[in-house]
């Protein structure tokens, strides 16, 4: 059996519309839409975030509450849903119901990207009417995937999350994936990464509708930070694709037991049999990358475990995975995360207590 959330506020058929606030700003619009097999947060974020804006600051301060954003649940029949927890999801209306809305949000439906959008069609045509009509649209999540199905993300910049950016490059090469942002928006169509990132995408949209006081006062409200721009420093890059080259094989185990010394060229040559110009040549192929931009990656994944280790120094770390030149290091790892060494350490490294440390902790609670 289902546990069920219902959705906040009276029952609405979308028909609702835009009245000023009573300051004079108006009220925005927003669908979230309902889909089955989906992370529940990804729905119940979205709402909270906007329904909070310009009314949860207000009274914590004890000023007047002045509501920015007027929230409607629909799922596509305009039955409930059940998400991937087994939590079900009450809706307020059918995604045909709504008579006008200013955005609509789109949380993801559950990693079978190709079995989701075989199983909502009916949501298909109806993302591209709105878009026609001037509405933003956000995809959460593996919900880009179906903006990139009706065709409206084709030439434009999107996100999603980092384990399904391959899936779906190979899916829809006309998108201009960019799996290293938190949040892409292009022609009124936003995207967003992973499941959280639901928060990053709905404060960008408060921000970017309601001014960034009220984004802000939202944030604080909450207690979440505003949005964050790249999600690599979270992600797991595959350093290849799949490949049936068994020297390139050969090469690439020698190169992760041995990527924290000066590996040449030649000596990789070497060690598979083939000539330097034809073992670039071959490892491009089969990898997709240059043999030096591999071991980057492999020196910039070996730096990450050692930070969130969190003992060693910076220049230990660099040191260990086999660079001299610290500021090097440095530059080149926040190229591929997003952070410099020492804030991903901070974000990341694991909490140490000693046993007294820990005995006091717990008797202050």
């Amino acid at each position: 059996m289902a546990r069920t959330v219902k959705s906040a506020g009276r029952k609405s058929r979308g028909t609702h519309l835009k009245q000023p606030a009573k300051d004079g700003n108006p009220v925005l619009d927003v669908t979230v839409v309902l889909l089955e097999a989906g992370y529940a947060s990804t729905a119940i974020g979205p709402i909270e975030v906007f329904h909070s804006a310009g009314m949860l600051w207000n009274w914590l301060q004890g000023e007047t509450i002045q509501s920015r954003v007027r929230v409607t649940v629909a799922s596509i029949d305009g039955g409930s849903v059940t998400g991937i927890c087994g939590l079900g999801l009450v809706q307020q209306c059918a995604i045909h119901d709504i008579k006008k809305t200013d955005i609509i949000i789109l949380p993801p439906s559950g990693w079978d990207v190709v079995g989701e959008i075989a199983q909502n069609t009916a949501l298909l045509p109806w993302l591209k009417k709105w878009h026609a009509k001037g509405a933003h649209i956000a995809g959460i999540c593996t919900g880009a995937a179906f903006l990139a199905e009706c065709g409206l993300l084709n030439g434009r910049r999107a996100t999603t999350h980092w384990a399904l950016a391959d899936v779906l490059r190979d899916r829809y090469p006309k998108v201009l994936w960019e799996p290293d942002q938190v949040v892409t928006e292009d022609n009124r169509l936003l995207c967003s990464g992973g499941v959280y990132a639901s928060i990053d995408l709905s404060l960008y949209l408060v921000e970017k509708f309601c001014g960034h006081e009220i984004a802000v006062q939202v944030a604080k409200s909450l207690l979440v930070s505003m949005p964050r721009t790249r999600q690599s420093g979270y992600s797991v890059s595959p350093l290849s694709r799949p490949h049936a080259d068994d020297k390139i094989r050969q090469a690439e185990d020698y190169l992760q037991k041995h990527f924290d010394g000066d590996v040449s060229i030649e000596t990789l040559g070497k060690h598979t049999g083939m000539g330097a110009r034809n073992f670039i040549r071959r490892f491009k192929a089969a990898t997709g990358r240059l043999p030096g931009a591999y071991i980057q990656l492999l020196r910039v994944a070996a730096a990450k475990e050692l930070l969130e280790q969190g003992a060693m120094s910076i220049q230990s770390v660099c040191a260990k995975i086999g660079y001299e030149d610290a500021a090097f290091f440095r530059s080149l790892f926040k190229r591929h995360t997003g952070m410099t060494p020492a804030e991903y350490r901070t974000r990341f490294a694991q909490m140490h207590f000693d046993r007294g440390e820990l005995a006091r902790v717990t008797a202050a609670h």
